[in-house]
């Protein structure tokens, strides 16, 4: 099959299909096309090196590959130090912070809200958007993981196994650029300037959902919903009502795709799904498909990007030579579902409430 003739694959709803006068309609760049198989190859390759070496945790050698050669379009060292800069904030955080508080909640939790308000006013003001998202990502599912006492979690090797996928993934993104790098020059994106007060409706915003959020999964003891957590923080990147319920959209549609893909590889394969060359195939097609997609949706955090994590976290989390996907598939969408409703309704409630007042006023060109 032709890389052309691969590309007119579609498995997305008509909604997010190329169509003759749509968005879609233009045909993908060069850059695109070298942007689809950096994201495949190098989240294969985390999916690969995290089975061969038999790391727990392998959901972070698959997604970290894909946040870095997916949602960032260069690789260059104002890159790579905020992504080491997020390993060392989560891992301090984790082993000191979860170490010194984590038995006593109202303390734990105000400690986490100043963290989450500091990373999502990096994300407001621009420069270190990916320093605040990876962090803010991070942090709230490890603290939580890290809440569950030995032997349900042991901390120092999530730690460790977010430190070996962190420089893994750096490893992996030089590699996949020096492969297949880009056709021509990027033009950068310039973020326009924005007023006092929609920096503090953001951070505001933001923060007391994603404590909410972080509580919520802290109280009724939701150890299996990773993708539902990661969800409920994923829509917070767009920083305001008017985005997020884009993001949401988006999130669910890209989960239900992904929950419905990764069964039908694990009906394909059958009694194959444990060895890993037919696995890693079925793993590096999908991405491709969903890469595409994300391709064509601009490049952002869309349904093919949410696709796309999907399927990293049931690879990489769940999938063992002794463990299929079927029921982690099927629970995965609803709990996502479930959690994008909720969260949509506190972010709607929040942004009533700051909009009454001139000092955190979102105003929107």
């Amino acid at each position: 099959m032709s890389t052309k003739r691969l590309f007119k694959v579609s498995l997305l709803p008509r909604r997010y299909r190329p169509s003759a006068t749509g968005p879609y309609a233009q045909t993908l760049s060069a850059n695109d096309v070298q942007m689809c198989l950096r994201a495949a190859f190098g989240g294969t390759l985390g999916f690969i090196i995290c089975k061969l070496m038999n790391w727990n945790y392998g959901a972070f050698f698959v997604v970290y590959p894909m946040l870095l050669l997916a949602l960032v379009p260069v690789l260059n060292g104002h890159v790579i130090r905020q992504f080491l800069a997020s390993m060392v904030l989560i891992s301090f955080s984790t082993l000191f912070v979860q170490g010194a508080l984590g038995d006593r909640p109202i303390p734990m939790t105000m400690t986490a809200m100043v963290m989450f308000a500091i990373l999502f006013r990096c994300m407001s003001q621009g420069p270190y958007f990916l320093f605040g998202a990876l962090g803010i990502t991070g942090l709230s599912i490890q603290l939580h993981f890290a809440s569950y006492p030995y032997p349900s979690t042991h901390v120092s090797d999530m730690v460790m196994s977010n430190i070996a996928a962190t420089f893994v993934t750096i490893l992996i993104a030089m590699l996949m650029h020096t492969f297949f790098p880009d056709a021509e020059p990027r033009t950068p994106r310039k973020p326009p300037p924005k007023p006092a007060s929609n920096l503090r409706h953001e951070i505001i915003l933001t923060t007391t959902v994603a404590t909410l959020s972080f509580i919520v999964f802290q109280i009724l003891d939701l150890k299996g919903s990773l993708s539902a957590q990661m969800a409920s923080i994923l829509i917070l990147f767009p920083l305001n009502w008017h985005g997020a319920g884009k993001a949401a959209w988006n999130r669910a549609v890209g989960t239900l795709i992904g929950c419905n893909v990764g069964l039908l590889i694990q009906f394909v394969l059958l009694t194959h799904s444990n060895m890993l060359l037919f696995v890693s195939f079925g793993l590096w097609f999908s991405i491709m498909l969903f890469a595409r997609h994300h391709a064509h949706e601009g490049g952002g955090s869309g349904a093919g990007f949410g696709a796309m994590t999907t399927m990293a976290i049931l690879f990489g989390q769940y999938l063992t030579p002794t463990q299929d996907l079927v029921y982690n598939a099927l629970y995965r969408f609803t709990s996502v579902s479930v959690s994008v409703v909720f969260t949509l309704l506190v972010i709607y409630l929040m942004h009533l409430l700051l909009n009454r007042f001139e000092a955190t006023r979102l105003y929107i060109n």
